[in-house]
Order: C-alpha cells, then structure tokens, then sequence
C-alpha cells in the first residue's frame, strides 16, 4: 500500500514546533510536502528486520490529537492489543524539543523514561536532523526507535501480530480484498487525509483551491460510494475505514474551519455525518477519540494560521452519539466469527 509520509508533524517552521506525527514535511514558504518514513524497520513475526513481534517489548507513542497515531490506536483496540503493545500518550502542546510527557509524573513516560519523544529518536541515530514524529514504537529494553512509518504499522497489526490478537479480533486487511482496500485508500490517503493540510498549509491561492477541490471531490466520491453500502470495502470494517474515520472525525472540528476546507460542514452531508457516526459508535473507535486533545492541538501550535492561539468553544459534539440508521444497509461492524473489543483499560479511558 502506497502511501508517503511520516506520520503528521506540519507545522509552521518560523513559528511552531514540529507538529503531530509528520515530522517530516515541508511547508511555510514551500508547497506543502509530506516525505517518507526514515525510520522504516518493521515489526514481524519472523523478526526479518531484527524485531521480532513480542509481547511487552515495545511502546507505542501517540498523540491523541494526530489523525496518523489515531489510526493506530483504533487497530491495537479493535485487535486487542492493548496487554501486549502499551501506550505512552504525549501532550498535544510540544515546545522546541518536540513531544513531550508532561502528561505523565515528573514529565517522564512511566515505561521508557525519557521526557521527550526526541530521546529515542536520538538513541537511534545520533544527530537525527529530521522531525520528531508519531506514532513511533520504541524498543523498551534499549530504549532505541524502532519505526514510525504509520503507513505500515497499521498494516502490520493486522497481519503480523496475530498470535497476539484477542480471541475474536477482526480481520482487518483480509487478504481477498487487499487490493481494492490498496485502491480506496490511496485515493483516501492523497485527497482527503494529506489534502486537508495541503489545503490548510497552502501558501498561494491557488494551491489552496487546488487542494480544496481534491478534498471535496473525492468525499463526494465516498459519499456516493457509500450510499449504497455500509462500509467502505465489503460487508465489515477494514483498514479502509480507519483511514478515512480519522480525518472525518477531525473534520468539523478543525478542518472545515482551522484548515479552510470550508465547502460545507460534515454534519451537512447525511451519508458521510451517518457513516462517521456509526463507526464513532462502534466500540474501538470513539472511545479513543479525545476532541480536548484534537482542537487543543491543532489551535494552539499552528501559530502560523492562528496566530492568537483562540480555541473555539464549539462545535457542540452532542449529536455523534444520535442514531446513524446504517444498519438498513445492511452488514455488521464485525464479521460472524469476530466480536467487538471490550472496554478499554482503565488508564486509557478518555475524560
């Protein structure tokens, strides 16, 4: 599955420090570009790349602000990895050094014990110049990054770590339909997730109307496709729909205004607002969902396309829990030998 990046760290360079998880873009006064992952070693039964899936041995940093790192916290839920892959979650504010733990204790993650996200980008490779992205999985015994490719690890959940998966975890890349998950995700992934910021980031008036057009087109696209259908790919939830949900949940409360996609809100067009919402309800999804953390985020570190730092008081976030009516389309969020995931830890529950 094709798809650059490193996770979602744009922001402005003269003001604000790397943001979410791609740390490796470009922006300010170049056209917005997102590069590939540096740290690309995966994470795999067989170990081909020297770390081998085990239970306990890494550490997953997420920002819960960062749509990237938000993708990987919906498949560890919905697979059932949360014993087996632990979470240390930043703050959504970074200063100069990048992410940082000052959520947890004394401002150090409980597990790895460092303060800042850049330490173990650094035990990796002295001198790193690059950005300080998430998602990243570092190796808990040497503290050492091990990836931060969020393109991958997703991908890698679902089909090398299953001997860790929950009894009746779901198959969220089936393999007969891989490649037309490939195609509505990088259609997904070009137009919608990285357009939003092309749009936001756009430095000239024309490549915000080019990006803004993207946007729109292709969730017209989806909106139609999804008329007829449930779900993205099949009868069940699949990588694809992670992929799109995390974009469409940021949508009216940062991108439509934040980031000038502003055509309408998505709760202005039913079939999306319906498909949101009905995975927004589907245990896995928004129960890890911290709009605080989102609208935090995105308001006060891009100082660039908001200088004052405001961030509004709305939208008002009753309506996601209102019935969405999908179900008369038929399918089910889990296929019959899947089941949902139960609640989440304790210590993971958002306020």
């Amino acid at each position: 599955m094709a798809e650059s990046g490193s996770g979602d760290g744009a922001a402005d360079e003269a003001t604000a420090p790397q943001e979410l998880g791609e740390g490796n873009t470009e922006y300010g006064r170049k056209k917005f570009k997102r590069s590939r992952s540096h740290f690309a070693d995966r994470i795999t039964a067989a170990g081909e790349d020297g770390w081998p899936v085990a239970a306990g041995r890494y550490r997953l940093v997420v920002s819960r602000a960062c749509p990237w790192a938000s993708r990987v916290l919906i498949s560890r839920r919905l697979l059932g990895l949360e014993s087996a892959l632990s979470v240390g979650v930043v703050d959504p504010i970074q200063d100069d050094r990048s992410w940082r733990f000052t959520l947890d204790p004394d401002g150090r993650d409980p597990v790895l014990g460092i303060r800042f996200l850049h330490e173990a980008y650094d035990a990796r490779e002295t001198g790193y110049p690059g950005g300080v992205s998430v998602p990243a999985i570092v190796d808990i015994p040497s503290g050492l990054l091990v990836t931060n490719d969020f393109a991958q690890m997703t991908l890698d959940l679902a089909t090398e770590w299953t001997a860790l998966h929950r009894p009746g975890a779901p198959d969220l890349y089936p393999e007969r339909l891989r490649d037309e998950i490939d195609e509505v995700s990088e259609g997904i992934y070009r137009d919608v997730n990285n357009g939003v910021y092309r749009s936001g980031f756009a430095t000239s008036q024309e490549e915000h109307e080019a990006a803004y057009a993207d946007v729109f087109h292709r969730l017209d696209q989806l909106s139609e496709r999804l008329s007829e259908r449930r779900y993205l790919v099949g009868d069940h939830i699949t990588e694809a729909d992670i992929r799109l949900f995390t974009t469409l949940v940021r949508f009216d409360a940062v991108y439509h205004g934040h980031f000038k996609c502003n055509r309408n809100k998505l709760a202005e067009d039913p079939v999306l607002w319906g498909y949101v919402r009905d995975l927004y309800q589907t245990p896995g999804f928004g129960d890890t969902v911290d709009f605080d953390h989102i609208k935090q985020h995105y308001y006060r570190v891009h100082t660039g396309i908001n200088p004052t730092g405001i961030v509004p008081a709305g939208p008002d976030l009753s309506g996601w829990t209102t019935p969405h009516h999908r179900e008369q389309l038929g399918g089910t969020p889990f296929a019959p030998d899947a089941t949902p995931p139960g609640p989440p830890p304790a210590d993971e529950v958002i306020a």
